[in-house]
């Protein structure tokens, strides 16, 4: 009995001594954050008064905070007043304005896509418009922070928009259009492909799980539907509650889909579905990529842990940090990261430990080598750390320098537009093809002068023979190899066009059909040729490959007892 009360006595007397210590450390940090807080204080008031020059105090705390914040993660980021509608639109899809997405240009500001349905769109503003006059401001060689700004405003409340419209004989145009609430669906497509239900998920705001609802239910009472494919792919994410909700739209009620952990015990969270299941037994397929992220993750991941659907496609983002807006006294704002999410199978997904910085600041993503392995409820080994694995890999193949100079310099953008110049009408996004015909008239309007090639072959080329000069192995019949090799590898505009016609026709046929359909054809038209999609619909197709995908090791052995193979 003395013994127990020594060692009771002895616990007890060390958990005073970690208490006191750990309040001790918090004291001492209080006091260092009071007197870092004094410092700066006194320093702003010094270089008030007596700096020769004034200062720019709005420009000065921006930079302040923002130098702070660079410690934390990118995700911990403040909002003055005038910000506020970003992380508005974040939320809910929503702001006021005329509904129009925007590209800068030559500094100038053009339209890229108007929303569907949204007063741009019906004004009649276009892909490619160059916007030179918002009301009485000249905004020609203006950037697309301050058209936007202009733009916006109060619903009901008109603008008068001038553009420079090409392709068209009378090119200055002049609209007027009344603002309005303009909402961004985060499910702009769904259909039906064979036997199978497609969605897309674009974002997770406020709207998403009702978005998603209503799908679903559309699917049910579909006979078609046999299997449902969700695609997360591009999904940066949203609110956490949202992605609890859709992932209780295909489990029990009730299931525990995630915890959060803040920095202390008490701020943990643990998060369940709360209503019955649409579809709690369907065949599900979620695709994901490098672009998907946070929320999305969460869906994806809950939905492989509970051995719920099978992932698809290339690995996620890996972000496991979960932020909460707070309001500050003077009406601004600070988004922060309160805690990180942990899924049904224990695992973080976070990608980077913005804690542990190297000595130049910079963080890096944690190697697989350091990653724990976990288990699905079925008993599949899972990894934390560095996103979502898929259960079943897509090769996206990588896109060429070519294909990317065609995008990334607006050749296939500019010719959609002047196609749609021309031709008032085409066939439904799902039967639209490029022809032979539309290509040889992509090929032409391509000035060879003007295109920009990434000639990193004819670089390296270039190095070699300075490298060859320089090192002392230049004769010759060193020349003569070179030579020949810089003919090898200098580009034939015309031939590398034909050679990769596939790939970029794919990319002019989405940008014309997003002419007459907005994004909702553009996406029924890349469906064509998805990969992601036809994987999963193998996978789907296949209630063998299927169940063996989501066995796991519990059902490995059950099987095995009963003498199956």
């Amino acid at each position: 009995m003395k013994k127990t009360s020594l060692i009771t006595g002895l616990a007890l007397a060390s958990a005073v001594t970690l208490c006191g210590g750990l309040v001790s450390a918090q004291k001492s940090h209080d006091a260092a954050l009071a007197r870092h807080l004094n410092t700066f204080n006194t320093i702003v008031k010094q270089i008030e008064l007596l700096y020769v020059d004034s200062i720019n105090t709005d420009q000065s705390f921006k930079s302040a905070i923002a130098a702070f914040l660079s410690s934390t993660d990118p995700y911990t980021e403040y909002y003055n007043a005038e910000d506020q509608e970003k992380l508005t639109k974040m939320t809910s899809g929503e702001y006021s304005g005329i509904g129009s997405y925007l590209i800068e240009r030559d500094k100038g500001s053009y339209v890229a896509q108007p929303i569907e349905g949204s007063p741009a769109a019906k004004a009649g503003l276009r892909p490619g418009d160059h916007i030179i006059r918002v009301d009485s401001t000249d905004v020609s060689q203006t950037g697309t922070e301050r058209v936007s700004k202009l733009l916006k405003g109060i619903p009901g409340t008109s603008v008068t928009v001038t553009v420079d419209r090409p392709y068209v004989t009378d090119s200055i145009l002049t609209f007027t259009i009344q603002r309005g609430k303009v909402v961004e669906p985060s499910v702009p497509y769904h259909t039906v492909i064979g036997n199978t239900g497609y969605v897309r998920l674009t974002s997770y705001i406020d709207k998403s799980p009702g978005e998603i609802k209503s799908v679903l239910e559309e699917f049910k009472t579909d006979p078609r539907v046999k299997n449902i494919i969700l695609d997360l792919r591009g999904n940066g994410g949203g609110l956490v509650e949202s992605a609890v909700d859709i992932v209780g739209y295909f489990v029990p009620k009730g299931t525990e889909v995630l915890r959060t952990k803040g920095k202390t015990a008490a701020q943990e969270r643990i998060y369940k579905t709360q209503y019955s299941p649409i579809f709690p037994d369907i065949p599900l397929a979620v695709l994901i990529d490098g672009g998907s992220a946070s929320a999305a993750e969460i869906t994806a991941g809950a939905l492989q842990d509970l051995d719920r659907a099978v992932l698809v496609g290339s690995r996620s983002f890996g972000k496991g940090l979960v932020q909460s807006p707070v309001q500050l006294p003077n009406g601004d704002m600070l988004k922060v990261t309160t805690a990180k999410y942990h899924l049904p199978s224990g695992r973080l997904i976070q990608a980077i430990d913005y804690s542990h910085r190297n000595a130049d600041g910079s963080v890096a993503r944690v190697p697989d080598s350091l990653t724990n392995v976990f288990k699905t409820i079925h008993g599949r080994e899972v990894r934390d750390g560095g996103g979502l694995r898929p259960d079943s890999t897509v090769d996206w193949g990588r896109v060429n320098r070519l294909v990317y100079n065609i995008v990334a310099d607006n050749w296939a953008f500019d010719f959609a537009n002047k196609f749609a110049a021309k031709h008032p009408a085409i066939p439904a996004a799902e039967d639209f093809e490029i022809t032979d015909e539309i290509y040889a008239d992509f090929k032409k309007s391509i000035d060879p002068e003007k295109f920009k090639y990434d000639k990193v072959c004819e670089e390296m080329v270039k190095q070699l023979r300075e490298t060859t000069e320089s090192e002392g192995y230049m004769n010759d019949e060193t020349k003569a190899q070179l030579d020949t090799l810089a003919r090898l590898l200098t580009h034939n505009l015309e031939k590398d066009l034909d050679k990769n016609r596939d790939e970029i026709a794919e990319y002019v046929g989405s940008e014309i059909v997003s002419r007459y359909y907005y994004d909702r054809g553009k996406m029924a038209y890349e469906l064509k040729t998805d990969k992601g999609v036809k994987k999963a619909l193998e996978i789907l197709d296949n209630s063998a490959l299927y169940s063996k995908i989501l066995a796991g090791e519990k059902q490995a052995v059950a099987a095995k007892k009963s003498g199956k193979k």
